[in-house]
């Protein structure tokens, strides 16, 4: 699976990006796991099978959903705990429920 993560400068999730690499190897998942910018993010969706936005990026799912609505990639915003504890492994779960959901 391919999971893009955009946040407002793609710095704020790498830690978040790392600790989800390391989940998933740990569950011995193959995932292509990034993170980029919101001025970036219209260039990487259609690399992605799921797109998860930064809390504090809410503001930007409207967009997003219009960018990846025509290729039926599901976008939705991070849990804030989930996000702020840099818990990779509920965030993988987040993103597996939203692509088995489409």
């Amino acid at each position: 699976m391919n999971i893009l993560l955009v946040c407002s400068a793609g710095m704020s999730t790498s830690l978040l990006v790392t600790k989800m690499e390391k989940a998933a190897e740990e569950q011995g998942k193959d995932y292509k796991i990034w993170a980029v910018p919101e001025a970036e993010a219209a260039k990487h969706i259609s690399n992605a099978d799921v797109v998860l936005i930064g809390p504090q990026m809410r503001f930007w799912r409207k967009d997003a959903e219009k960018i990846a609505q025509p290729q039926n990639i599901p976008v939705d915003v991070i849990d804030t705990v989930a996000y702020g504890m840099n818990d990779g492994t509920a965030v993988i779960e987040f993103a597996e429920k939203l692509v088995n959901k489409k």
